[in-house]
């Protein structure tokens, strides 16, 4: 029996019209649409096992996301500043080097 995440999801209205939306948009990022999803079936109070079933990723990810969605809502979905070294060139200067 798995036990219960500690992370329960209760979602406004406008914050599940904007999921949905970010659910049945083309034009949005996969990982954008995963996000939403879980978060969706989080708030019906699915287990995260079963999310991560019906979503095909690994429960980890579940348990992620429905952490940062608990803390931080929609703003928690969002891309965090990733730690490394800056690019040394520019987008512009790649773009160049490539149509050579």
């Amino acid at each position: 029996m798995t036990r219960q995440s500690p992370y329960v999801i209760d979602l406004s209205e406008a914050d599940r019209a904007v999921l949905k939306r970010r659910v049945r948009a083309y034009t949005a990022s996969h990982a954008e649409v995963v996000r939403a999803k879980i978060v969706l079936l989080a708030a019906v109070g699915e287990s995260n096992v079963r999310i991560a079933e019906r979503v095909d990723v690994h429960v980890s990810v579940v348990s992620l996301w429905r952490k940062r969605f608990f803390e931080s809502c929609l703003a928690g979905l969002r891309e965090r500043q990733r730690s490394g070294r800056p690019r040394s060139f520019l987008a512009p200067v790649v773009a160049q080097v490539k149509a050579m």
